[in-house]
């Protein structure tokens, strides 16, 4: 009978042991029922500047104890759709959106609608729904940096590339712009070569290739972001024609600060992507609790140049 009491105590005693190891677990909020719970459909993550903005959604998502569940739609707006659609079956506090396509986008923001699920978009707009606010850099504002800082390192005569990024985004479309609506107002430059590259390095590389090829004398190159700007110079130096230009990126990733140390790259604009998915976590918080919160929220983007490429901080 002793034995049967003893047994029956420790049984006791351990159930009150795991009851008390759960709630320490939901206090944590892991596995929590009750924590928030926020989305992030990615665009692609083949990409540093975007693998970098999620790195800055999961750290903060870590500091604030937030759920974050996270799709990869590898550029594919077909694809960011269904992941929308299954981050939605989920329960989400609050979609944020990277838009593999502006256009597209509407889509999987009217279906959140449809839904009451709150929309934060990043880096990149839709073209279409509610969303409650938007994260982003001002875009026009980079691709004028650009052509001043080329205009001003040429001394207001030269030829001159832009390699564009993808068109039906707003931040494509914005960068180009931006670059050329200062550049129209410049005598001394001329544009010689105008062309999509679709933010990708490796097509950079390509279409660089050409343009050098047919083009004896270039003076300057702008890359609407920092992966194209690492395929231009890639092409640059095998021609041996680096001494030749003056080049400018966008985005302050690492590759291209690290370029800027070494001298093959003379400039970059800092749109630190970190930041962007710091924030986007932080309104998602907000939203959720109700706050006020910014339509339209835009981070400071400055000039890296050699001269500050070390006090500059990206995430």
């Amino acid at each position: 009978m002793k034995k049967w009491i003893s047994l029956l105590l420790i049984a006791l005693l351990g159930s009150v042991l795991a009851a008390c190891n759960d709630s320490e677990t939901n206090a944590e909020g892991e596995g929590s029922e009750d924590g928030y719970k926020v989305g992030l459909a990615m665009n692609t993550l083949n990409n540093p500047f975007f693998v970098t903005l999620k790195e800055g959604a999961e750290e903060q998502a870590k500091n604030k104890d937030i759920q974050l569940e996270i799709t990869d739609s590898q550029g594919n707006p077909g694809q960011q759709m269904t992941d929308v659609e299954n981050l939605l079956q989920s329960d989400l506090d609050v979609l944020i959106l990277n838009p593999v396509d502006s256009d597209a986008a509407a889509q999987a923001v009217m279906l959140a609608n449809e839904r009451d699920v709150p929309v934060i978009t990043v880096d990149r707009q839709a073209a279409g729904g509610e969303v409650v606010s938007h994260i982003g850099f001002d875009a026009l504002k980079s691709g004028e940096i650009a052509a001043t800082f080329l205009e001003e390192s040429l001394n207001g005569e030269g030829k001159v590339v832009e390699l564009q990024g993808i068109l039906g985004t707003n931040v494509g479309r914005d960068r180009s712009q931006g670059f050329n609506n200062h550049m129209e107002s410049v005598d001394g430059i001329e544009i010689i070569a105008q062309q999509s590259a679709n933010f990708d390095r490796g097509e950079a590389l390509s279409v660089m290739e050409d343009i050098l090829q047919a083009n004896d004398e270039i003076d300057g190159v702008y890359a609407a972001n920092d992966e194209m700007v690492m395929g231009a110079l890639s092409a640059i130096e095998s021609a041996g024609r680096l001494d030749e230009m003056v080049v400018i990126g966008t985005d302050a990733i690492d590759p291209a600060m690290e370029a800027i140390r070494e001298g093959k790259l003379e400039a970059t604009i800092a749109e630190p992507p970190f930041f962007l998915g710091r924030d986007a976590v932080d309104t998602a918080i907000k939203v959720i609790e109700g706050e006020e919160v910014k339509e339209m929220i835009t981070l400071e983007n400055k000039l890296v140049t050699k001269e500050n490429v070390d006090e500059v901080k990206t995430r």
